[in-house]
């Protein structure tokens, strides 16, 4: 049987295939070369000056185009990235044959968070320009990625007053082993194991005094800012939250944040960048039950943003759900309740402060009648002792106005989780990026994920609108710009002739001459 057979590695060629030829023309590493190559990296916040003296550094170019590259084929490790700088065509034809090392590779991630987020921002203008960008309807929501921090390094106030309760326990029963020790050798075993139980008692009396300094309510030993979380249902983890902003016309994240907190203070900020991002306020955003916090429907409201945010279900009814909260009339005139019966509701007028955790408070008035002691349908309408007690939250007229936006478009809320959980499941799910490869706090793991959104717009961009489109337009912007630098160099030439003076702004803007002195003495 005859197979199909490679060529002799040994044998040489008359004429030498170059890296250029050995990438196909449509191969997607040149659309991340073009890409980064348009990019004005010293504005974004790279740094790209350093001192004439010394080894020279990589270029931020080539190290941005490695990441890119390595996230978009799953590669995110600083180790493995530098093992493939050696081994991988692609990368040899993309850093023009460098290879940094892991430690220049780990601090270019760890070093450049905000200027990664930038980059980021001009993936989601490239998505504008190509019309990819809807700019109606968003889709907000956060997901857990791990932290490297177990949850066995993770403690709260209960759980290392559980610890020092075990210590003590154990401490008393070797003070009575002690006393009916008879060998020195078996009393030399206790003093040891009571000495290491003595040294982890220091340690959660240290940890125990640092919650009190900070006010935290939980402190993690590996990664201080990761926080101890509720996954779903019963299940926990040390994870950070990213909260994301999604458009719904092709599912393109235009905003990412990593927090350390629940979804409940989140909506506010997320909605107030994506009114900055999207240029308008001329959007609808939809958004889950977790963020349906009266402080951020006020903040939505206020920039004049619809929102449609799932209600929760209530915490208690009536007895006959005919007298539950909802058929009971409210006169904002009056500022009083009219229940079923008839009978008036009324205030003192005083607010009052229910504290959900330390982060998490609702202010409200209470409102009641004399007249349900002596009401016939009484029993099924309370329980309580002293007769209906109703609350009404300061943020219940912004309530109100998003629970009639979420009556009036149902079949709208119900698109929210296949727009925001799209890039979601494809990040974590497909690629394995279901948790922070860095640690030590959230900036870093900010670049991280910074990188993750990048590549996933990226590739949802090559995949709508072709490679063939993406590099005729990249290759068009860096012809301009390239063109644009060509002329001003001829006019720093010019002006010692026509003795224009450098310094005039009536001639070039300051900006502009030192932008174009760095291009010009490269």
């Amino acid at each position: 049987m005859r197979f199909i057979e490679g060529k002799n590695r040994k044998q040489s060629s008359l004429f030498p295939v170059s890296l250029e030829d050995a990438i196909n023309q449509e191969n997607e590493v040149r659309a991340v070369d073009i890409f980064v190559d348009s990019l004005d990296l010293e504005d974004m916040g790279f740094r790209v000056n350093f001192p004439e003296g010394g080894r020279p550094a990589y270029h931020p170019g080539v190290l941005l185009k490695l990441f890119i590259y390595g996230y978009l084929n799953r590669l995110r490790s600083s180790r493995n990235l530098e093992r493939e700088c050696k081994r991988n065509i692609e990368l040899m034809w993309l850093l023009g044959q460098l290879s940094p090392d892991h430690n220049t590779i780990a601090n270019f991630r760890k070093d450049n968070p905000e200027a990664i987020k930038k980059v980021f921002r001009a993936t989601v203008a490239l998505a504008k320009h190509f019309n990819l960008i809807g700019g109606k309807l968003i889709a907000g929501d956060g997901t857990k990625l791990r932290a490297q921090n177990s949850k066995k390094n993770n403690f709260n106030k209960k759980k290392i007053d559980r610890h020092l309760r075990y210590i003590d326990n154990k401490l008393q029963e070797y003070n009575q082993a002690l006393e009916q020790a008879d060998g020195t050798v078996e009393k030399e075993n206790i003093h040891k194991q009571m000495d290491t139980q003595n040294k982890r008692k220091d340690t959660y009396h240290k940890l125990e005094q640092e919650l009190d300094q900070t006010q935290e309510d939980q402190i993690s030993t590996s990664d201080n800012e990761s926080r101890h979380m509720v996954l779903r249902g019963n299940i926990t983890e040390v994870v950070y939250n990213v909260q994301s902003t999604v458009d719904a016309k092709h599912c393109i994240p235009i905003d990412y944040e990593v927090t350390n907190n629940n979804d409940k203070k989140a909506m506010g900020a997320m909605i107030r960048r994506a009114k900055s991002i999207i240029g308008n306020n001329d959007f609808t955003a939809l958004f889950d039950k977790g963020y349906h916090t009266g402080s951020e429907l006020e903040i939505a409201q206020g920039l004049g943003i619809k929102t449609l945010v799932a209600i929760p279900a209530p915490g208690s009814n009536a007895p006959d759900p005919l007298y539950n909260v909802k058929n009971f009339t409210y006169d904002t005139g009056n500022d009083h309740y009219i229940c079923p019966q008839g009978n008036f509701l009324k205030t003192n007028g005083t607010f009052y402060v229910n504290h959900r955790g330390k982060s998490n408070e609702s202010r409200f008035k209470q409102y009641k009648t004399r007249a349900c002691k002596g009401c016939p349908v009484r029993e099924l309408c309370t329980t309580a002792k002293n007769g209906r007690l109703l609350a009404r939250n300061l943020y219940t007229p912004v309530y109100e106005e998003n629970k009639r936006n979420m009556e009036a478009d149902p079949e709208l809320y119900r698109r929210r989780q296949a727009i925001v959980e799209h890039p979601f499941g494809t990040m974590k799910r497909q690629w394995g990026f279901d948790h922070i490869l860095s640690k030590k706090g959230k900036k870093r793991a900010s670049a991280d994920v910074g990188f993750i959104f990048i590549a996933y717009n990226l590739r949802r961009i090559l995949n709508l609108i072709g490679k063939k489109a993406w590099k005729e337009l990249l290759n068009t912007l860096c012809a301009c710009f390239y063109t644009f630098i060509r002329a001003y160099k001829v006019i720093l030439k010019l002006i010692p002739i026509f003795n224009f003076n450098i310094s005039d702004s009536r001639f070039i803007p300051q900006h502009t001459i030192k932008s174009l002195i760095l291009v010009t003495n490269r």
